[in-house]
């Protein structure tokens, strides 16, 4: 599936771009590619490429064949941008919104009684009810959580205890850590017949089989079940409701209110994009993002990020120094099997 948003134009960009990911990857420097516009002399041109981000850019020198990333591929142009390492970003420093807010609105500080602090996102609704949603690490502690653990206002990293508990987790979508069970059938079936044969000798120990390359994710997202309807309210603080749902596109201008920075303004840099994002050590590889400028910092996990007609684009979940990741809005609602509040 090709990411949200995606210009005719851009479309076999992407395809070449997918054709060449793994061999992108295999340098060691390589956090991100996607399609994004062409960097020259510090400033973006209006050149669409395959961009690669790097943890840092290094001298040619300094780098091996490996690691030299070709200035085409398959005659479509790439450029090498660097961003830093990205990571899922679950808390931090700055003035932010870290008080109690009665009704909790879009925004401001949450999250799971065990995670320090994230955003409330924006209001969801599956059928006649209501939940809160935002991210799996800020409301399901990276797959950690019950149904029906608390959720506090604010975070416990900003002050909040059980006393402040506004919702009850509901449901997430499960994020893949690392490899994946095979699909080849072959590697099955000489599994099961090695099994088999380590059965017939009495041995208890068994063979899997699993694929070298890393699962892949769509979405970290999460909703909770508030206690009460009026303990929330949909208004994303500074913003104002949401007129609905939108697309993102390359260029796009969005803006958002995080629990850390407030209130923010930012552009899409690039879509279609596939990285790898650092969750407290471990890599997770996610694809079909968009990526946009430095638009957040730690805590600012969770929160809605709008177009400037207010449509809500994505949905913030990591960011390095230099950029910010954020999940596709379509993919987030029909996963949760929601719609969203306006």
């Amino acid at each position: 599936m090709l990411a949200q948003g995606m210009m005719p134009e851009l479309v076999s960009i992407a395809e070449v771009k997918r054709l060449h990911t793994s061999k992108l990857f295999g340098s060691k420097n390589v956090v991100a590619c996607g399609v994004g516009f062409k960097e020259t002399g510090g400033k973006l041109t209006d050149e669409p490429c395959i961009v690669v981000s790097v943890r840092k850019k290094l001298p040619k020198e300094q780098l091996t064949a490996r690691d030299f990333i070709p200035q085409t591929l398959d005659a479509v142009k790439t450029d090498v941008q660097e961003s830093g390492v990205f990571r899922a970003l679950q808390v931090g420093a700055g003035p932010g919104l870290k008080g109690r807010y009665r009704p909790a609105m879009p925004g401001v500080s949450c999250g799971h009684v065990d995670v320090s602090a994230g955003t409330f996102g924006c209001l969801v609704r599956r059928g006649k009810r209501v939940f809160i949603l935002s991210n799996n690490h800020v409301l399901a502690n990276v797959n950690k959580a019950s149904k029906g653990d608390a959720i506090i206002q604010p975070g416990q990293y900003d002050g909040g205890t059980n006393g402040d508990r506004i919702a009850v987790l509901e449901a997430w979508v499960p994020l893949q850590m690392g490899v994946q069970e095979s699909t080849c059938p072959w590697a099955k079936t000489l599994a099961n017949v090695l099994n088999a044969l380590a059965k017939a000798v009495g041995s208890t120990s068994r063979l899997g089989t699993w694929q070298e390359k890393p699962a892949e994710n769509l979405v970290d997202c999460a909703i909770a079940r508030p206690l009460s309807a009026d303990l929330v309210r949909p208004d994303i603080l500074e913003i104002g409701a949401p007129q609905g749902v939108g697309v993102g596109v390359l260029g796009m201008a969005v803006q958002k209110m995080g629990r850390t920075t407030g209130y923010t303004t930012g552009r899409i840099t690039q879509v279609d994009v596939t990285v790898q994002v650092d969750y407290a050590g471990q890599m997770v590889t996610f694809v079909d993002q968009f990526m946009a400028t430095g638009m957040s910092a730690g805590g600012d996990s969770g929160s809605a990020v709008l177009d400037m007609e207010r449509k809500v684009i994505g949905l913030l979940f990591a960011g390095s120094e230099a950029a910010t990741l954020i999940n596709p809005i379509q993919p987030v609602l029909e996963a949760l099997h929601v719609d969203l509040v306006v």
